[in-house]
């Protein structure tokens, strides 16, 4: 017999998604345990379980896997087969769809007046940078830069220049990070430039002193100069998408974070196990949140809030009970712990969207210029 979290470990279902697809009356354990009700599985529904992951990876819906299981090990194995060519007659048919859908898009964004593709800058642009701020602002959005060659714009730092200010931004559309510092010597109007990931490690490399720096973009080549050392190489050709309709989020829960008490609770409270459905990406540890009267956040077990471990700038007065609870909402753990230490604070804010599906927040409570955003992972169970 297994338990649970052996079923978990060795079929590829969460112990979320089994205690789900129990409650369903999809699978259920062999015996529950009526004193400590403990789920115990038995050998052979180990296979089950494997079949079950894999219906689920393609989107079957839920009625069709009951009968496909309930078919599996009857003689007749005419209804699976039909079961499985209906769904997959409809994943072509959605794929046909899609390929439609996708063919119009590419038609309207070939008529628009103005391409993806940035002409390279004509003009000059110097800036006076102090080298500590700058340092801080590239260290406050490294960890969200894409690694995605077939979205290149989103392969370095974008470089927004407008009046006294320099806001550096990174995305690789899981999360999105922003950071601010003051600038010298811009006259002009707003510009615009991507700079590659390398170049930017090259010029972080070199924000090492008190000095000031100096930022300098000619044509298509970017330079950053330190002292008497410069990184110096061509920003990227392409757009960076519109960051700022990104960043304008309805209001919704704010919570004051002990960042060292939060951090303990991710790496050592219950995680999820969600495979990526996108090519090249593997496995992802997902940590289930939640907030307890706008003063406590929750790392769950199984997005139950009594399994949970509590942090926040004042755990001991917190009411558990479940009127003051929020939403559960599910974030990339590892995301999210990248995104605390870029927050570079012992108290952070983390601020919970109107709903499940809004990107989660990290703010610094003392610096409205830098933050960062974590899109949700959908918790299907």
């Amino acid at each position: 017999m297994r338990s649970i979290g052996e079923m978990a470990r060795d079929s590829g279902l969460g112990v979320s998604a089994l205690r789900f697809y129990d409650r369903a009356g999809v699978l259920g354990p062999a015996w529950v345990d009526p004193a400590s009700g403990y789920r115990w599985y038995a050998p052979e529904q180990l296979d089950e379980a494997r079949l079950l992951a894999r219906l689920r990876r393609v989107g079957m819906p839920l009625a069709d896997i009951r009968l496909v299981l309930a078919g599996w090990s009857g003689e007749d194995a005419d209804l699976v087969r039909g079961l499985l060519g209906a769904h997959l007659r409809r994943l072509e048919q959605g794929l046909a769809e899609a390929r439609s859908e996708f063919s119009t898009i590419r038609e309207l964004l070939d008529h628009r007046e103005n391409p993806m593709t940035a002409s390279p800058l004509t003009g000059t642009v110097r800036l006076s940078l102090p080298a500590p701020a700058l340092a801080a602002a590239l260290d406050a959005v490294r960890f969200a830069t894409g690694r995605d060659p077939e979205l290149p714009m989103l392969g370095g730092v974008l470089f927004d220049i407008e009046g006294d200010a320099l806001r550096v931004v990174a995305t690789d559309r899981y999360r999105l990070a922003v950071a601010r510092t003051d600038a010298d010597g811009h006259r002009g109007s707003r510009e615009q430039v991507v700079v590659a990931t390398p170049l930017v490690d090259a010029m972080r490399a070199l924000l090492s002193g008190d000095e000031s720096a100096r930022f300098v973009v000619e044509g298509d080549r970017v330079t950053l100069e330190a002292g008497e050392r410069q990184a110096s190489g061509q920003r990227l050709a392409h757009d960076f998408p519109d960051y700022r309709r990104l960043v304008q989020l309805p209001p919704g829960r704010r919570v004051v974070v002990e960042v060292p008490a939060l951090r303990e609770a991710l790496e050592n409270g219950p995680v999820r196990v969600a495979e990526d459905r996108e090519p090249g990406r593997s496995a992802r540890d997902i940590s289930v949140l939640t907030t307890v009267d706008d003063k406590t956040v929750l790392v769950c077990g199984d997005g139950a809030p009594d399994n949970g471990t509590g942090t926040g700038t004042d755990n001991e007065d917190r009411d558990t009970g479940t009127g003051g609870l929020g939403y559960h909402v599910g974030v990339d753990r590892g995301f999210l712990l990248e995104a605390l230490a870029a927050g570079d604070r012992d108290r952070l804010v983390l601020e919970f969207g109107p709903a499940p599906t809004a990107p989660l927040a990290i703010r610094r409570a003392d610096d409205k210029g830098a933050f960062s955003l974590l899109m949700p992972v959908r918790l299907d169970d």
